[in-house]
């Protein structure tokens, strides 16, 4: 069972790397089903389209923390419990009702507002707890933990977690759909002959803030090559995409608007730049060897695109603010098509596509231990 979440301030990310997860599971005969709250912009029926069953917490209002609670409560509290919508106490009350009645022999929780109060409270209901974190900021009840994180170290965790815990580390772990494997080789191939034809623009199935108008914008005012092509990719949630769409008609060259696509990885391997967020799907690209230009859009997402930066692999813009600069950094690029290689070697260092089968077997052997 798996205990994720996705809304338009946690992201759609959460839930399409457990997918994936679960697509893997499922394949080597395990049944999955889902806990998700109905926040706004939730993916219950992807979820269910994807084939699994899931069990929906009812919306609730943001959790007002101090409201309810002395000082040093709410100091315990994650950085991100808002993100829960209700207190851990419910949730956990919520999800247990749902637990009782399948006792699941994993559960896998990714969610940056749940720790070990609420892993500890539901510990009757399940044989073993995996845990997908990527913030090494609040301790841990479980037996597995994934952090796939570029530059992070098991040590990050030795004070969050206990000692018979396992502690899985870096993007040798990443979760990735079996096509971003499949189509590694021929990504890597077309770019030994780097050239700037094809941009590809993904900030997330959301992007609340509206980062994406902002780099259609600010290439509006770029110089680039006259056979030069943009893609942008969107949510069908997306709360700006019809002004995106719209935006798109009026670029100086073609821009065409794709919606909750299913073959981003053919897209990402037929695109010669990205510019996008650094969150997952940083992974994917870095698997594909596709050279990025990051934009940082909140606190949670820095460390990665600095990583990513510092192999190589990135150019990072340190929050959408600096979008603006995106031509000049544009023009370093275009002017120098060695440097797309360059970044191009680095990022395909960093993931191979495997993580997904390594996981599973790590799974296994726990559960037959």
């Amino acid at each position: 069972m798996f205990r994720v979440d996705a809304s338009f301030h946690i992201g759609i990310g959460h839930v399409m790397r457990c997918l994936t997860l679960a697509d893997a599971l499922k394949a080597q005969g395990s049944e999955c089903h889902f806990i998700s709250r109905a926040h706004s912009g939730h993916l219950l029926e992807l979820i269910r389209q994807r084939g699994f069953a899931v069990s929906a917490l009812p919306a609730e209002l943001p959790l007002q923390l101090g409201n309810n609670q002395t000082g040093s409560e709410s100091a315990k509290e994650p950085i991100h419990a808002r993100w829960l919508g209700c207190d851990w106490q419910t949730d956990a009350e919520q999800t247990r009702a749902i637990l009782t009645k399948l006792q699941p022999d994993w559960l896998v929780v990714d969610h940056y507002a749940l720790d070990q109060r609420w892993e500890t409270a539901l510990r009757p209901n399940f044989q073993q707890l995996m845990v997908i974190d990527d913030l090494a900021d609040r301790p841990h009840q479980c037996d597995l933990l994934l952090d796939q994180n570029l530059g992070r170290q098991p040590q990050d965790y030795t004070s969050l977690v206990s000692a018979h815990c396992k502690v899985l580390v870096g993007p040798q772990y990443t979760l990735l759909r079996p096509e971003f494997a499949a189509l590694r080789a021929y990504s890597l191939q077309r770019r030994q002959q780097p050239v700037f034809k094809q941009v590809l623009i993904s900030m997330g199935g959301v992007d609340q803030p509206n980062v994406t108008g902002q780099v259609l914008q600010a290439l509006k005012g770029c110089t680039l090559p006259q056979d030069c092509r943009i893609s942008v990719v969107m949510g069908l949630q997306a709360p700006w995409l019809q002004q995106v769409q719209a935006q798109a008609q009026d670029m100086p060259r073609p821009t065409e608007v794709l919606v909750n696509i299913s073959d981003m990885a053919q897209h990402m391997a037929d695109s010669d730049l990205a510019i996008g967020a650094a969150g997952s799907t940083s992974w994917e690209r870095c698997c594909l060897g596709l050279p990025t230009l990051i934009v940082v859009l909140a606190d949670n997402q820095r460390a990665i695109a600095e990583a990513l930066q510092c192999a190589g692999a990135a150019k990072t813009l340190d929050t959408a603010s600096a979008v603006p600069m995106i031509c000049e950094v544009l023009s370093v690029l275009i002017d120098n098509p060695h440097a797309l290689h360059d970044m191009s070697i680095a990022a395909a260092r960093i993931v191979d596509g495997l993580g997904t089968a390594h996981l599973v077997s790590h799974l296994s052997a726990l559960e037959n231990s």
